[in-house]
C-alpha cells in the first residue's frame, strides 16, 4: 500500500507507541540512552537510599531471575570467592556491592536493547533529572502533535503504550522540544507492567482497562511483533514508517503511514 494514501478508520481510541512512531529511533538511541549510561554510576551511588531507586534496583534483580538484590549479591560473592582464577583481590572486590551488580546489569541490558521493567524504571529516574535540569528535551515528529489535537477535538481518546515506564512517558511528553508540556493530550499511559507489547493478551488487558472493545482501538507502532499481537487481539493496527525504522515483513498485512497526517480516525 502506498504511504501517499490516506488511511481512514473508525474507532473510539488511538493507542500510540513512542520510539519509531511519535519520535525518532535515533533520538532514543543517540541521545536518551547515552544520557543514562553517562550518568548511571554516579546516579546510583548518589541516590542509593531513595525509595524509587531501591524499588527499581530490586526489580532489576527480579528481572535477572533473582529473588532479591541482597540474595543476588550474596550469590555473586559466593561465586567469586570460589573462583580461584580471579587475578587479584582487587578484581574480586570489584563486584562486592549491590550497586556494581545493578550497573553491570543495566549496561548489559542496554547493550542488548532489552525491554525490561526494572531497567525502564531506572532509566526513567535518570531521565527525570535530565528533563528537570533542562538538559533533555524530547524529539517529537512535527506531524504528531497537530494530528493528536485533531483527534482529541473530534472526541477521540488518545493513550500511550510504550516499553518505557509510565513515569518516563510522562517526562517525555511533558518536555517536548519547542512545545513544552503536551501531557494534557493523553488520557492514559501503559507500559510493560500490563504485559509485553508482543503478546496479544496485553492489548486485551488495555482494552478492558480502557472500557473499549479491541476493535474500537487503533494502535500505531513500527514493530512487526507488536502490530501482529495487536491484530491478534482484534485491535486495528497501523504500521509507522519513519526514517531509521527496521523494515517490516512483506507479509504484514496492516495499513502503513509515514505521517500522522495520513491517518484519519473517525470517532464512532
Amino acid at each position: 500500500m502506498s504511504t501517499a494514501e490516506l488511511i481512514e478508520l473508525n474507532a473510539c481510541g488511538v493507542l500510540l507507541d513512542i520510539e519509531g512512531t511519535t519520535s525518532s529511533i535515533s533520538f532514543v538511541h543517540e541521545v536518551m540512552f547515552p544520557f543514562v549510561l553517562e550518568r548511571l554510576e554516579a546516579f546510583v551511588d548518589r541516590n542509593a537510599e531513595q525509595h524509587q531507586v531501591i524499588e527499581a534496583c530490586e526489580q532489576i534483580a527480579r528481572d535477572a531471575g533473582q529473588v532479591s538484590l541482597s540474595q543476588w549479591l550474596q550469590a555473586a560473592n559466593q561465586s567469586l570467592d570460589s573462583d580461584h582464577s580471579a587475578a587479584s583481590s582487587a578484581e574480586k572486590s570489584s563486584v562486592r556491592s549491590a550497586a556494581s551488580l545493578v550497573i553491570a546489569e543495566v549496561q548489559r541490558l542496554m547493550e542488548a536493547d532489552v525491554k525490561a521493567t526494572g531497567l525502564k524504571a531506572l532509566q526513567g529516574l535518570i531521565w527525570a533529572d535530565g528533563f528537570h535540569e533542562g538538559k533533555l528535551r524530547s524529539h517529537v515528529y512535527p506531524d504528531v502533535i497537530p494530528q493528536i489535537k485533531r483527534w482529541r477535538a473530534s472526541g477521540l481518546d488518545v493513550r500511550i503504550y510504550s516499553s518505557g515506564s509510565i513515569a518516563a512517558q510522562k517526562l517525555f511528553f511533558g518536555h517536548v522540544d519547542g512545545l513544552g508540556d503536551c501531557l494534557d493530550l493523553f488520557s492514559g499511559h501503559y507500559d510493560t507492567t500490563i504485559g509485553s507489547k508482543k503478546e496479544s493478551v496485553s492489548y486485551q488487558r488495555i482494552a478492558n482497562d480502557w472500557g473499549l472493545k479491541p476493535a474500537e482501538i487503533v494502535f500505531v507502532s513500527d514493530i512487526a511483533g507488536e502490530l501482529s499481537a495487536a491484530t491478534a487481539a482484534g485491535v486495528q493496527a497501523v504500521a509507522s514508517l519513519r526514517p531509521g525504522n527496521a523494515p517490516l515483513p512483506s507479509e504484514l498485512a496492516v495499513p502503513k503511514i509515514d505521517s500522522f497526517a495520513k491517518l484519519v480516525v473517525r470517532n464512532t
